[in-house]
């Protein structure tokens, strides 16, 4: 049974593999070797082969006859034709020989024909492309002579008019196709042209703000040239109305006509021929590039990129070097490359149609005011020379008002300008420190000899001093003063005349320059030479000669503070009387430092007679006193009469006072010499020295030594300690303590405890004396009497505290 399924399953692919076609037996032969009957199939194969093969032979068996018979009728008709191709080839050679020359005229007749036609269409066509070809040449030739503007021109009629005539043609094609890489070409090389210009602006700002500064400063010059013929035309108008004349013209020096150091001679240029920013940059190349962009319509981008690149070169401009504070040089480049970058901008806003717009350039400039004031701010805060503050000054002067010529706002400038005065007043302060300490510390503290006229007229025109008693005096003679008084009074008018520099062109009125002046003029009065003064007075090795010419000095200068008021009126021209006028404290400076140099000298008269009581030695056991006072205190009064004769130039006031603290400072001291602990005995007899000493005290302040007391004044000094002595030496004690209390008192001023003290001392000086007499009956009563002395004061003085 599977035999036969197997048998019936060949046959069916045998079947199926001649009938299908050979491309899709692949899944039927796939079958085959799929299965297992391999070998049987092949067998059957190869008899379906044998089968077909025979009937193929019976096949060619049947038809061979007809085959030969035919094959002999072909060879018969091949003879008869090899006959018709000899008879053809003969006729053909007779035909072609016969009309050679004739195909030889018509080929020549259709070569002239096709020439006459080719030449004819190559001048049509040339007639279209010879106008292309000549504008392509005209382009290339004006884009090599960078004529951008017109290269742009020609491309375009190039590509509107001539190219869609002759558009047939490959070259034109490409040409047409080159048309955008051209216009890109052209704006390429248009926008070099412009980085060109930019890099050129760049270099020549420096040189573009240099010479717009120079135009502005020889404007200025100008102006003030012809307001001073006009205040001088009207000054002369007003004198011959008043008939004075001409008398007064030429008393004309005043520091407002002087020049600064910065402002150039108009005359030495007039006929120097000064550029403008026009003259110095070719601003072609950005008209083109603008003109450019506009026709391609890429103005936007071109605006752009413009305000995009000189932002940037606006940052750099305003970066200023590190070292810019060292030199004015420094600040003038910082300042030409503002200038010209600000006057090529203005330049552009006003010769161009939106390419840059006044907002734009006011956002630059608010950029620029804020990094220049900064930078300024910075940089001059590092600078201690007031000439190079001076000179930046007028510098920033000159720049606003080239700026300002341009439209630019500039008064946060003038502002800053007022922050600069401020530290230019500190420099000029730190600056005449140094000069009044070189002064103070150069100074002899002598009074001024003169030993001719031509000297007394230097002096006194140095300072304002006047003494009808001492113009009558012969040569030589002295002033009361010192150098340091008019090189001090000098020095100040210098600083007001500096003070007064800077307030220049600074557009301020004369109300506010005169404040100016008048509150630096009051620092340096109160802070600079007030401390000097000071530091003069309390050092160490300054004497008394030279704390009374100090306060002669001081004397002297405060008497000439209404003629600075007045000097500072004439400068100024504002009247004192002006309510906003602001006063000088000069007063009340050099009073402070007469008033410290008195009490210096009081110190020092009061250290001096220090040194002289720590000579004292006195004998506080001995028996008996001298009759001449001690040696140390005829040193102190012969020393107090020398000092106070140098006091005769002194104000009354201040010789009796310092004569008067010295005596009380001389009596309390000896009194103190008399209740020292380390004294533990006083003897009569060494009391009885010390009174002698206390009455060469009293005969000195009755002699004198500075006129000006009423009467025994100067004896008060020395009131407390004679009631003491006088009670002692009297031995009063009964009056003394049966009137204690009372204002008619004998021994008013002895205080019970200094009394008991003193007498405690002698005390114990009686008993040591007296301890092998004690058996001595007025010695016994002695000692009773001083016990009951000592226990009264005792009773007096609970009784007080009580």
């Amino acid at each position: 049974m599977a035999s036969l399924e197997a048998a019936a399953e060949n046959e069916r692919i045998l079947r199926e593999i001649e009938s299908t076609d050979t491309n899709c037996i692949g899944p039927t032969l796939r079958s085959v070797y799929d299965g297992q009957e391999h070998g049987h199939f092949m067998e059957k194969l190869e008899g379906r082969i044998r089968n077909h093969d025979r009937d193929i032979e019976k096949m060619c068996n049947f038809h061979y006859q007809g085959f030969v018979d035919s094959i002999t009728e072909l060879l018969k008709v091949r003879g008869e034709a090899q006959k018709l191709k000899s008879q053809v080839t003969d006729t053909n050679s007779k035909l072609q020989d016969a009309g050679k020359e004739l195909v030889n005229s018509m080929e020549e007749l259709k070569q002239c024909r096709l020439q006459q036609r080719n030449i004819a269409a190559t001048v049509d066509k040339l007639s279209l492309c010879l106008p292309v070809l000549e504008m392509y040449n005209k382009l290339q030739e004006q884009m090599q002579a960078r004529r951008h503007y017109p290269a742009l021109k020609t491309l375009e009629q190039l590509e509107l008019i001539y190219l869609p005539r002759a558009s047939q043609y490959r070259f034109c094609k490409i040409m047409s196709e080159n048309i955008p890489k051209l216009r890109s070409e052209i704006k390429d090389l248009s926008m070099s042209d412009l980085k060109d210009f930019l890099e050129s602006i760049r270099k020549h700002s420096e040189k573009i703000g240099e010479t717009a500064m120079k135009q502005a400063q020889q404007q200025r010059s100008l102006d003030s040239i012809v307001s001073n013929q006009q205040r001088a035309g009207s000054a002369r108008r007003a004198r011959k109305e008043a008939g004075l004349g001409t008398e007064l013209e030429g008393d004309s020096s005043s520091p407002m006509s002087e020049q600064d150091s910065g402002i150039l001679d108009v005359e030495d240029e007039e006929d120097e021929e000064v550029l403008g920013a026009q003259d110095l940059v070719d601003f072609s190349p950005v008209y083109r590039c603008l003109h450019i962009y506009t026709v391609l319509g890429a103005r936007d981008t071109f605006e752009n990129y413009y305000r995009k690149q000189r932002r940037k070169q606006a940052r750099l401009v305003l970066q200023p070097h590190s070292n810019m504070h060292e030199t004015l040089e420094g600040y003038r480049k910082y300042f030409n490359q503002i200038v010209g970058f600000f006057v090529v901008e203005d330049h552009i806003l006003h010769t161009t149609q939106g390419l840059v717009n006044r907002a734009y350039v006011d956002e630059l400039w608010d950029l620029a005011l804020s990094k220049t004031i900064a930078a300024l701010r910075t940089h001059s805060s590092y600078c201690t020379d007031p000439n190079l503050v001076l000179d930046l000054k007028n510098l920033i002067v000159l720049f606003a008002d080239t700026l300002q010529g341009f439209g630019f706002p500039v008064n946060q400038l003038f502002d800053m300008l007022l922050e600069i005065r401020d530290q230019y007043s500190e420099i000029l302060l730190k600056k005449w420190t140094v000069v009044f300490r070189q002064i103070l510390d150069q100074d002899n503290y002598s009074p001024i000899p003169v030993v001719s006229e031509e000297v007394y007229r230097k002096t006194a025109g140095q300072f304002p001093f006047q003494d009808p008693e001492l113009e009558k005096l012969p040569f030589p003679k002295k002033f009361p003063f010192s150098e340091f008084v008019p090189k001090v009074y000098s020095q100040l008018k210098e600083f007001i005349y500096a003070c007064l520099k800077f307030s220049e062109d600074l557009h301020l009125s004369s109300t506010e320059i005169d404040d100016m002046i008048r509150k630096s003029t009051n620092l340096l009065l109160a802070r600079t030479l007030s401390n000097c003064l000071q530091n003069v007075i309390k050092r160490r090795n300054v004497g008394l000669t030279e704390l009374v010419q100090i306060i002669i000095n001081t004397t002297h200068l405060e008497q000439s503070c209404r003629y600075l008021e007045e000097f500072i009126t004439n400068i100024t021209n504002v009247p004192p009387e002006t309510v906003q006028a602001t006063k000088l404290y000069g007063t009340s400076t050099f009073k402070d430092a007469r008033h410290t140099a008195e009490e210096e000298i009081y110190t020092n008269l009061n250290q001096k007679i220090d040194q002289f009581l720590q000579l004292a030695d006195y004998d506080w056991m001995a028996a008996q006193g001298s009759c001449e006072p001690s040696d140390y205190l005829s040193d102190l009064i012969a020393f107090l009469y020398s000092t106070f004769t140098v006091f005769t130039h002194l104000p009354g006031k201040v010789a009796q006072t310092a004569c008067m603290s010295a005596c009380k400072h001389l009596s309390t001291s000896l009194l103190q010499l008399l209740l020292e602990s380390e004294v533990k005995q006083i003897s009569l007899g060494a009391l009885q020295q010390f009174n002698i000493d206390v009455k060469e005290c009293e005969r000195f302040a009755r002699s004198g030594p500075v006129p000006g007391f009423q009467g025994d004044t100067l004896l008060l000094a020395f009131i407390d300690l004679r009631q003491l002595l006088d009670l002692f030496i009297q031995w009063d004690w009964s009056t003394y303590l049966a009137d204690y209390g009372r204002p008619t008192c004998k021994y008013l001023r002895v205080n019970p405890n200094t009394a008991l003290a003193l007498l405690e001392k002698m005390k114990d000086t009686s008993r040591k004396n007296n301890m092998f007499a004690q058996f001595r009956k007025n010695e016994r009563d002695k000692q009773k009497l001083i016990d009951t002395v000592v226990k009264q004061l005792r009773s007096l003085i609970n009784a007080h505290h009580s």
